[in-house]
């Protein structure tokens, strides 16, 4: 687990356009996962771990594991505020997510993914971070 003093955050910024509602004017619920992913990649890019540097260092990380509670529902036009935060990195990356409406902060989405490193060339699963995770993580926490 990461140190709580040490979590590392990051948001992204989604309206929720016209082609992911329904005919209710409401959020299809796989398009969550979409928004999940523009925090993922905000928080990635917050230590320098986006998937070119993933792919540059030799390994994949496929999610294995997604989980969504949907407290209430996002609408078109609505302007998101999509939270993600580190929560383990050791073995896996372990990703939480709150997606919030912008304006008021109520809580729309909450949940978390999974992801495995995996090497590139073998396709072997590691059942330990590559040393150049805690590596760039260590470089944000010195800031």
């Amino acid at each position: 687990m990461t140190e709580p003093d040490r979590l590392l955050t990051a948001s992204a910024s989604v309206e929720v356009p016209f082609h992911d509602v329904d005919a209710m004017n409401v959020c299809w619920h796989g398009h969550y996962l979409k928004y999940f992913e523009a925090g993922r990649a905000a928080l990635l890019r917050a230590f320098d771990y986006d998937y070119r540097e993933m792919r540059a260092s030799g390994y994949l990380w496929p999610v294995v594991e997604a989980h969504l509670k949907y407290v209430r529902p996002a609408v078109y036009g609505q302007r998101l505020d999509v939270r993600a935060q580190l929560l383990e990195y050791e073995n896996r990356l372990k990703i939480g997510y709150e997606i919030v409406d912008f304006a008021s902060g109520e809580r729309l989405t909450k949940g978390y993914t999974i992801q495995v490193a995996v090497d590139a060339d073998t396709h072997e699963l590691q059942y330990v971070s590559p040393p150049v995770v805690a590596e760039k993580l260590e470089r944000v926490w010195r800031r």
